[in-house]
């Protein structure tokens, strides 16, 4: 059984989006202010839902089953590319989560929806270099190591991960 339940954000709290992006534990690997602003999350839900709209993906917000209610954990899903059949993979996660096992459950979930539902042929994935945790768990799921590549919204390099449809059907 799944622990792990997917939502849209046009169909959740906005309040949910604050609560991850704007934790200072969460936005130190994704915001080079280490904090995004209230416009900063405002804008993200947008394009989720904008992204959703056109491509049909999204970093979706993701809850388990915890005594019959359920709790918000995090974000984890796809972003298209400028490349067709190429997809970006993410995961965030609120920190009372890190370590039990919930963003490489979340993330085999994705890259089997990617490859098996919506045809992916390439996903690819980055992380922040201080977060060696993201590094691990991308391994685990397959991920070989491309080249570090800037990522503006850091103003750092940032390990730059792919897996292939034909790495992962043969993982």
């Amino acid at each position: 059984m799944n622990r792990i339940i997917y939502k849209l954000w046009q169909d959740v709290p906005k309040k949910y989006a604050y609560q991850l992006w704007q934790n200072p534990d969460v936005a130190k690997y994704i915001h080079k202010n280490g904090m995004f602003s209230d416009d900063e999350v405002e804008d993200r839900v947008f394009v989720e839902n904008q992204q959703f709209d056109e491509h049909g993906v999204q970093y979706f917000p993701i809850f388990i089953n915890e005594d019959a209610d359920e709790v918000f954990i995090g974000v984890a899903g796809l972003r298209p590319t400028t490349e067709n059949g190429v997809f970006e993979f993410g995961i965030h996660l609120l920190p009372e989560f890190w370590h039990q096992g919930f963003a490489s459950e979340a993330g085999q979930h994705i890259l089997n929806w990617g490859f098996n539902d919506l045809g992916a042929q390439e996903i690819r994935a980055g992380h922040n270099p201080n977060n060696q945790a993201s590094k691990k768990m991308l391994t685990r799921l397959g991920f070989n190591y491309v080249f570090d590549q800037y990522y503006a919204p850091t103003g750092l390099n940032h390990p730059t991960y792919s897996i292939t449809f034909d790495n992962y059907k043969n993982n």
